[in-house]
C-alpha cells in the first residue's frame, strides 16, 4: 500500500503554480520584449507610428519576416537550421517568375510547380544531413551560396543577361488565383467603415487604408497551423522529442527522419511563399530577394524561445520575434534615430533572447 505522504512528496503529483506554468511558456520572453519595444515607440516615435495605417506599415515587412520564422522556428524545435531559407526567397521567385512570364503558366499550374520545387529542395537538404550525419547548419550553408548563384545565373538566362525579371503582374493579369497571393483583403469591409468615419479617409472619402495585406493574414494563418500541430497533434509531440534527443526518440518509435525531412520541406515551402507574395506584389523578381533573411528569420524564432539546442520553442514566439522586427525596421522612420541602429538592435535582441531563454530553462528545471 503507498504511503500517503510519499505520495504527496512524489513530483508528479505536485501542483505547479501559475508561475511556473508561465515561465515555461517558450513565448514569454518575445511578448515582454513587444511590452518594451511597444512602450519604447509610444514615448519616443510619432503617433502615428499606432493609426491603422502606421500599424499596416511596419505588420507588412514582419508578416513576410514572420512566414519564415515559422518555418525557422518549427525546424528548430526539430532540432536543425536551415540557413539557406532566404535564398530560397531568390529562387523560388526565380522558379515562379520564369512560369508565369517565360512560359505564359497560369497561377494554379505555377504555384504549385514552385511549391514543389522548393519542398524538393527541402527534402535534399534533410536527406543529406540525415545520412550523411553533417550539421544542418553546414548542408544548408553550402545550400545558401548554392541557391544564390542559381538564382544570379538562372535570371540571365531568363531575362537576356538581366539579374531581374519583370512582366509578372502583365503576365499574370486578372487570374482568379491573385488575390490570394497579392493585394488587400476585405476591401468592401474597410471601404464601408470609411464611409461610416470609423477609420480614417483622405478629403475624397477615401479610406487611407484599402485592406489588410494578404501576407499577414498568411502569417497569422500559418502561426494557428504551425500552434495547432505542435500543442495538439502527435506530429507535434514527434517534433519536440526528435529536437530533444533523437536517439531515445528513435528509440521510442518516433519516425524521426520523416520528421526531420518534412520540416526541411516545410521551412523551404515558407520561403516559396514569400517569394510567391512578394513578386506578385512587386510585380517582378531580382536575385538579391531574401537576402540575409535566413539570419532575420533564426534571430526572430530565438526571440520567439527557441533554443539553438532544439526541443524547444513556439510558433508563436516567433509570431511575436517578427513583430518586434517589424516594429523596429519601420519604428525608426518615425523617430529621429539613425535607422542604423536597427543592427545594434539585432545583435542586442539576440544576445538578450539567448541569455534570457538560457535563465528561464535553468530556472524551470532546476539546472545549474
Amino acid at each position: 500500500m503507498v504511503d500517503v505522504a510519499q505520495a504527496d512528496q512524489d513530483e508528479r503529483l505536485k501542483k505547479e503554480s501559475f508561475g511556473t506554468r508561465l515561465l515555461r511558456r517558450p513565448e514569454l520572453g518575445a511578448m515582454a520584449g513587444l511590452v518594451l519595444v511597444t512602450a519604447f515607440f509610444l514615448y519616443t516615435a510619432d503617433s502615428a507610428m499606432f493609426t491603422l495605417s502606421g500599424i499596416i506599415n511596419f505588420m507588412t515587412p514582419a508578416a513576410q519576416l514572420g512566414i519564415l520564422a515559422i518555418g525557422a522556428a518549427m525546424l528548430m524545435i526539430g532540432g536543425e537550421f536551415d540557413l539557406s531559407i532566404g535564398s530560397m526567397v531568390a529562387f523560388a521567385g526565380l522558379i515562379f517568375g520564369a512560369c508565369v512570364v517565360t512560359m505564359g503558366l497560369p497561377l494554379v499550374i505555377a504555384i504549385p510547380i514552385t511549391l514543389v520545387v522548393a519542398g524538393a529542395i527541402g527534402a535534399f537538404n534533410g536527406s543529406v544531413v540525415l545520412k550523411t550525419g553533417l550539421p544542418s547548419f553546414i548542408v544548408t550553408l553550402a545550400f545558401l551560396f548554392i541557391l544564390r548563384g542559381a538564382s544570379l545565373v538562372g535570371l540571365k538566362l531568363a531575362s537576356d543577361g538581366s539579374t531581374q525579371l519583370r512582366g509578372v503582374r502583365e503576365a499574370v493579369g486578372n487570374d482568379w488565383l491573385a488575390p490570394l497571393f497579392a493585394g488587400d483583403a476585405f476591401g468592401p469591409l474597410f471601404l464601408w467603415l470609411g464611409e461610416r468615419g470609423w477609420i480614417e479617409t483622405f478629403n475624397n472619402g477615401t479610406p487611407k487604408v484599402t485592406g489588410i495585406p494578404v501576407e499577414i493574414l498568411w502569417f497569422i494563418a500559418l502561426t494557428a497551423v504551425a500552434t495547432y500541430v505542435l500543442l495538439r497533434t502527435p506530429f507535434g509531440n514527434w517534433i519536440f522529442a526528435a529536437g530533444g534527443d533523437r536517439n531515445a526518440a528513435s528509440n521510442s518509435g518516433v519516425p524521426v527522419r520523416r520528421v526531420k525531412i518534412s520540416l526541411f520541406m516545410f521551412a523551404a515551402c515558407c520561403g516559396a511563399l514569400v517569394a510567391i507574395i512578394t513578386v506578385m506584389d512587386t510585380g517582378s523578381t531580382d536575385a538579391r530577394r531574401g537576402f540575409m533573411k535566413e539570419f532575420e528569420a533564426i534571430i526572430a524564432a530565438v526571440i520567439g524561445g527557441c533554443l539553438l539546442t532544439g526541443g524547444y520553442g513556439s510558433a508563436i514566439g516567433a509570431f511575436f520575434g517578427a513583430i518586434i522586427f517589424g516594429m523596429v525596421t519601420i519604428g525608426l522612420t518615425y523617430t529621429n534615430f539613425d535607422q542604423d541602429w536597427f543592427q545594434v538592435f539585432l545583435g542586442g535582441m539576440l544576445l538578450i533572447a539567448v541569455l534570457f531563454n538560457n535563465y528561464i530553462r535553468k530556472r524551470v528545471t532546476g539546472e545549474r
